[in-house]
């Protein structure tokens, strides 16, 4: 039995080491969180659509903080609470305003700018910050949401006849369609028979480059060489003919200009024969040196 108590003794302490240890972790970060983030209120004096728990609050873009409440302080005021970091520059002359993650977004606590050497937030009768939006930028917030829906309402309205044309076009398009949807598909079944014939033809080709390891092209070429190798040798026998004709076409015509009756009347003994030549001189006797 005693040795029963201990291990109880020791596993309860096991556990309230445990849960001590949590505890310190959990109040050693929320105390952490508390001395890096401090309270800021932000009175909207008009409509603060969009805006909800858990928003963010940006300032110059940058997220610094979140919403943590929101209320209804008269009914034409909104008062926001956000939790925002220490370090936020903030100033009296910062202006306070909403942006939205386009038109249907939701809304987030916009803060921007301030002189570095403006006095700092004032704070409310409760010690804490408290800022108030401007009337003009949410109106400008308003105005530019309204100016983009007008704008693309005006755009549609001044194109209605076009945009009315295009969707007839594409209606009689779609009825030409139909009509000669047979048609369509004579001239896809011919597409379709002329893409087979060219693969037979690139399959024909490729059987005769590589078919039995290219025998076939291999003797192809063999017979294409023999028969330039004929051609060629059948060429020099007729130019060596050619040559031979020439020579004898010159020496007929040669013999012509100096016969021309012998070569038209054919040989005579009557012809006077061609003077002999003359002999050559005898050289003189040579003196003596």
């Amino acid at each position: 039995m005693e040795t029963r108590a201990n291990y109880v003794l020791i596993g309860a302490f096991t556990l309230a080491v445990i849960a001590a240890a949590f505890g310190f972790v959990l109040w050693f970060q929320s105390l952490h969180t508390t001395k890096q983030r401090s309270p800021l209120r932000v009175i909207f004096e008009g409509p603060a659509s969009g805006l909800r728990n858990g928003g963010n609050v940006n300032f110059n873009g940058i997220r610094i903080g979140e919403v943590v409440s929101v209320k209804l302080d008269n009914p034409r005021r909104v008062v926001a609470l956000a939790m925002i970091e220490n370090n936020a520059p903030l100033r009296k002359d910062t202006l306070v305003g909403l942006e939205f993650q386009g038109l249907t977004g939701v809304a987030a606590i916009s803060l921007k700018g301030g002189e570095e050497a403006a006095p700092p937030v004032p704070l409310d009768e409760d010690g804490i910050p408290v800022l108030t939006a401007d009337p003009n930028a949410l109106q400008d917030v308003t105005e530019a949401i309204r100016a983009t829906l007008q704008n693309v309402n005006r755009i549609v309205a001044d194109n209605q006849q076009s945009v009315k044309n295009s969707l007839k076009n594409l209606e009689v398009f779609t009825e030409a369609l139909a009509r000669n949807s047979e048609k369509i598909d004579n001239v896809m079944v011919k597409v379709d028979g002329v893409m087979a014939k060219a693969d037979n033809l690139m399959l024909g080709l490729n059987a005769i480059a590589g078919g039995n390891n290219g025998s076939e092209l291999n003797l192809m070429v063999k017979s294409i060489r023999e028969l330039a190798d004929n051609v060629d040798k059948r060429t020099n026998l007729l130019i060596n003919d050619g040559r031979r004709t020439l020579a004898d076409i010159s020496r007929a015509v040669n013999n012509f200009d100096r016969n021309p009756s012998r070569v038209i009347f054919g040989g005579s003994n009557n012809a006077a024969p061609e003077p002999a030549p003359a002999p050559a001189a005898a050289p003189g006797p040579r003196r003596r040196q």
